[in-house]
């Protein structure tokens, strides 16, 4: 069997009936679906155990969380590659022929994926509008991906795919208990190991937040869990020497992005803190930047500026941009 795709299932039931469609619709039929049901409380696992399609395995847990979930499936899968996709989402009927393309042009790859089209949680736009598909898309091989990160997010879970043997060796692959991140702790670790194939056409659709939720005013001024342990992973040595400055710019890069949260908050003595830890970005122009405005911009000015410039890029934002 070439794929397993693990969809983790909590609480979707006005969902997950169209995801599932989107994957048995598949040009490429030689997969197994595997749900795993969190616990949900909706109806929505009776819904996947209404599917007839004997390529689609309904298995539940006491709710544990999306990682928990997302180890279970991987635990259960017989593929030979292992594609995520959440309870929300939509593959194009393209999405697994393309990416078994990019898998015999880029057979250095442990991770695979494609681009990935935000759709607004509107019934208007579903199913998803698809743009005119290239045959033969070309594959970006990223052997850096914090460097590529900091140019433009990259990877989206339900568009990606990795080697089952490698996810196997890497198991818990994503972090029990978090739930902001685990899937970046997972894609981060993955490239420090081989090299990531990215196929540049938009074959997955995954449906906006609410508008505003991707930037709670209430969110904890702290590194995720995700980058601490990959800043540590850099100073110990436990990564390539040649991804360690990138890793380190990365991690510098999301302090200076609290710092201005801070300062957003009227924490500006907070802000100085965020801004002196993130010495290791000083050499870049959103340092200064950001020291200016720690120096000289009042609280509610950064917190408007901040806002006009999610508005502005939240159609191409990813689920965990770091700002």
């Amino acid at each position: 069997m070439k794929f397993s795709i693990v969809i983790p299932l909590y609480n979707k039931a006005p969902y997950i009936s169209g995801t599932l469609d989107s994957v048995l619709a598949q040009s490429f039929a030689d997969f197994e679906v595997i749900v795993v049901d969190d616990g949900s409380t909706d109806g929505g696992a009776e819904l996947v155990g209404f599917v007839t399609d004997p390529r689609v395995r309904l298995v539940r847990q006491a709710n544990a969380g999306v990682s928990a979930a997302r180890n279970h499936g991987i635990a259960l899968a017989r593929g030979e590659w292992v594609a995520f996709l959440d309870a929300d989402d939509w593959h194009h009927p393209n999405y697994l022929t393309t990416l078994l393309w990019a898998q015999a042009r880029c057979p250095e790859a442990d991770t695979v994926a494609t681009d990935y089209l935000p759709v607004p949680d509107t019934l208007a736009m579903w199913p998803p509008r698809w743009p005119e598909m290239p045959a033969a898309p070309d594959i970006e091989v990223i052997t850096d991906l914090p460097r590529r990160w900091m140019a433009s997010p990259t990877l989206c879970t339900s568009a990606v795919s990795v080697r089952r043997a490698r996810l196997l060796r890497m198991q818990p692959c994503f972090p029990p208990g978090e739930s902001h991140g685990e899937d970046l702790d997972l894609w981060f670790r993955l490239a420090e190991q081989a090299p990531v194939a990215l196929a540049h056409a938009p074959l997955m659709a995954y449906r906006l937040a609410v508008e505003g939720s991707l930037s709670s005013g209430h969110a904890a001024l702290a590194m995720p869990p995700f980058l601490e342990r990959m800043r540590q992973r850099a100073l110990s040595g436990a990564m390539p020497p040649a991804r360690r400055g990138s890793a380190l710019w990365l991690a510098a890069q999301y302090e200076l992005t609290l710092a201005r949260q801070a300062l957003a908050a009227g924490k500006r003595r907070e802000g100085w803190a965020w801004l002196l830890k993130a010495r290791r970005a000083a050499g870049g122009k959103r340092w200064w930047l950001t020291a200016a405005m720690v120096l000289f911009m009042p609280g509610p000015l950064v917190r408007n500026w901040q806002q006009w410039r999610l508005r502005r890029t939240l159609p191409a934002a990813s689920p965990a941009e770091a700002g």
